[in-house]
């Protein structure tokens, strides 16, 4: 269970209040109007934003003073954060450690990674002779070989078109449900959301509000979400 108890973030002169609760393995969508907060409560979980009232648990432990790179967490943003000079593999393997002398084990890792999203034999590869959508997998590849409890995506399909956004989507799925991780998708779009995610967060109002179904809340939505979704 993922826990915000009475939490405040702030980000500049903004704030955002969350005191809800996400179930372990749940695919959530966080949903809102430009500017509401969405990406600061992924960084909150991230560990990117400080909480400054209130704390952020996961299984009972409390995780609100520790460092991102202590916390059960893989994120993906908007641009990927491919390094160009490195090539697929190397790119994959920082997610194991932060240089490139992997272990063979590590190395199998690497490749089996970059197979399971479909870049079996591309792992020499650089960003630049890769497509956009295989750059997502790569990224993707890097989330996947931290084994990490908790999935955070920051819209990081935003720029690919519908077809290879909904494949990423998909793939998406397939992994958390193979690994069990809980996900936390930030999403302007409702199809995305309807795709993948059995749950909803709404934020508005300097509110994140508690989870419901996603379905439940797309087609009867509050003011708030009706005003932005039109």
């Amino acid at each position: 269970m993922l826990n915000f108890e009475a939490c405040t973030i702030t980000n500049g002169d903004f704030t955002l209040h969350a005191n809800l609760s996400i179930p372990r393995g749940a695919r959530v969508a966080v949903i809102g109007p430009s500017g509401s907060g969405k990406s600061t409560l992924l960084e909150a979980i991230a560990g990117f934003r400080g909480v400054t009232s209130g704390r952020i648990t996961w299984q009972g432990r409390d995780m609100t003073a520790l460092p991102p790179g202590k916390r059960p967490v893989a994120m993906l943003f908007q641009d990927g954060n491919l390094f160009a000079h490195l090539s697929a593999a190397q790119n994959v393997g920082l997610g194991l450690r932060p240089t490139s002398r992997l272990t063979p084990d590590e190395q199998e890792q690497v490749s089996a990674a970059l197979t399971r999203v479909g870049l079996e034999g591309m792992g020499t590869r650089k960003p630049a002779q890769l497509s956009g959508g295989q750059q997502s997998r790569v990224a993707l590849a890097r989330a996947l070989v931290q084994r990490r409890d908790l999935l955070l995506l920051d819209e990081p399909f935003a720029a690919l078109g519908p077809a290879l956004k909904a494949e990423m989507l998909d793939l998406v799925a397939e992994l958390v449900q193979e690994t069990g991780a809980t996900l936390l998708m930030v999403s302007h779009d409702p199809n995305d959301a309807r795709r993948i995610a059995d749950q909803a967060v709404l934020v508005a109002d300097n509110q994140a509000h508690d989870p419901v179904p996603t379905l439940e809340l797309l087609d009867n939505p509050p003011a708030a979400l009706r005003q932005y979704l039109g």
